[in-house]
């Protein structure tokens, strides 16, 4: 459960201006600094309610929003403090994004407009003078392309309409004049710069290999500060002055004695799955000078499952590169991100084991490549990404020498009863509602801790027993149905202080030293 803090940089003093019990987000400062605006579910426990809290005073912060239903979250706030824009959440394919009148409370839906379609409309901002909003959409196009929408008479001009890919970042100048924006261009974040007035492009300096996140303009207008992140760095601050043309770095993030120079950079391969349908995965391949032959594989599947693999730095995955000799496949299967919305629908309800099948192609190609090794392929995943990793220990057992199985989804109508209130609604929309007989029928069907039996080959399970999204029951109980049924090995890593997912640096390093174990005894044998 998230909770604000306020850091004094004078003092030192960190003060916490959240309740300290709920789960708290969404902060953001307004434009003069005195004041922040955030979300906390403290009322009931599912429902996101928008706060005020003065800096100067620290006062008791002021409800301005009590949320009607789960799913609401913060966008923007206007620079004169006015208006907030809120997004409710339906689902990746469908939000509606909402401007609150902060004095009067009064909340005006602007997308959808009444009788239009639905869509994703994200991310939001206000233009300047807070007479517009800049919003990627998806309404009319498979991409979340920018628009500028006059909030008087709700015309829209359009304003990336060349741009094939999702529009992830957006920012505006201090004077409005120029908008700048990330795409998601086939995983990798990429900068544009273009003009409000015209959407003129403007020249950008070269920049070094990597994605880009987390722009922000300076007061100045002429520079923009950002993230990179690449295979050789981890995420590093540079800044780009747009009017002299250079890049300055701010930060050169550490790897020890590590020449992470050396680290292999990634591979972009295509593939036409079961139906025909175009399917994508991201390699990393070790140095074939220090490791000859064909390479054994990781395959680990993403999380969401509207989440997407991303070429970028790999952290502890460049010891099994660098250390071990094994290839690392990282697949975008139907249902990520990034490859518009018809590509995003592919894996709902009733086709959820068709995402699984895309599996079974990235396992082809696998057996098809020469330099790796196809009879030597471990899957692994997190969060949904570990119900794909016990799914393909199901359905691919004779293709896979081990498993790894993170926080992952063994029963979805376990999973969908015992998920925290705030969660349950919005999943229900991804996975299909288990309250339905045809569809809980369904889901108990294609959940793997009901085809244990099927399970041939060595499994390795990591849960904190802390988790909120994903329950500590999903994992025990698919270890207990595995040793009473006998289908295979299984090795269980809990954790009694983490939640979804290892974030303190003894428990990461613990998991990191059990997995390499792991994979040593069941898949470099």
């Amino acid at each position: 459960n998230y909770q604000i803090y306020l850091y004094e940089i004078a003092s030192g003093n960190t003060i916490r201006i959240t309740d300290g019990k709920s789960r708290n987000g969404g902060g953001k400062w307004s434009h003069d600094g005195t004041q922040i605006v955030y979300y906390s579910n403290g009322r009931n426990g599912t429902t996101n309610d928008f706060f005020i809290v003065d800096l100067e005073s620290l006062a008791t912060p002021k409800k301005v929003f009590e949320a009607p239903g789960v799913g609401w979250y913060l966008d923007d706030w206007s620079h004169d403090g006015s208006q907030l824009l809120l997004t409710e959440y339906v689902s990746v394919n469908e939000t509606r994004l909402h401007v609150l009148d902060v004095a009067s409370g009064a909340l005006t839906q602007l997308l959808p407009a009444e009788g239009e379609s639905r869509g994703a409309f994200m991310p939001a901002i206000f233009g300047v003078d807070g007479k517009t909003v800049i919003v990627g959409s998806n309404q009319t196009s498979e991409f979340r392309q920018l628009n500028e929408i006059d909030l008087k008479s709700g015309a829209r001009m359009p304003l990336t309409p060349n741009i094939p890919w999702d529009i992830d970042d957006v920012r505006l100048s201090p004077d409005g004049s120029k908008l700048a924006f990330v795409a998601n261009e086939n995983g990798a974040g990429v900068l544009h710069l273009i003009t409000t007035t015209d959407q003129q492009t403007l020249p950008i300096p070269k920049l070094p290999v990597g994605s880009v996140s987390g722009v922000e303009w300076h007061s100045n207008g002429k520079e923009i500060a950002f993230n990179i992140n690449g295979s050789s760095s981890p995420s590093d601050i540079y800044s780009a002055n747009i009017a002299i043309n250079t890049v300055a770095r701010w930060t050169q993030s550490e790897t020890g004695p590590v020449n992470a120079e050396r680290f292999s950079q990634p591979d972009i391969v295509t593939m036409k799955s079961f139906d025909g349908l175009e399917i994508s995965a991201i390699v990393y391949r070790p140095d074939a000078t220090r490791f000859p032959g064909a390479r054994p594989v990781v395959l680990n599947i993403h999380g969401g499952p509207e989440g997407q693999s991303r070429p970028g730095f790999m952290g502890t995955y460049n010891y099994y590169l660098e250390e071990l000799g094994i290839a690392i496949v990282l697949p975008n299967v139907r249902g990520s991100a990034g490859f518009g919305k018809s590509f995003l629908d592919l894996d709902n309800g009733f086709k959820r084991e068709d995402s699984v099948k895309d599996i079974g192609t990235v396992l082809d190609w696998i057996a098809a490549d020469p330099s790796l090794d196809a009879e030597r392929v471990a899957v692994r995943g997190g969060s949904y990404g570990g119900y794909m990793s016990l799914a393909c220990m199901v359905h691919y057992g004779d293709r896979l020498k081990c498993g790894v199985d993170i926080v992952g989804i063994s029963n979805f109508v376990t999973f969908l009863t015992n998920t925290e209130d705030y969660r349950r609604d919005l999943r229900r929309v991804e996975y299909g509602d288990e309250r339905d007989p045809a569809m809980n029928t369904f889901l108990q069907k294609v959940s793997p801790a009901n085809q244990v039996e099927k399970i041939r080959k060595p499994l390795l399970i990591v849960q904190g027993l802390n988790d909120p999204r994903v329950p500590e029951t999903e994992s025990s109980q698919m270890v207990k149905a595995i040793r009473e049924k006998g289908g295979s090995s299984v090795w269980y890593l809990l954790a009694k202080n983490e939640g979804h997912g290892f974030r303190k640096k003894e428990n990461r390093d613990y998991e990191l030293l059990v997995t390499v174990q792991f994979f040593k005894n069941f898949l470099l044998k």
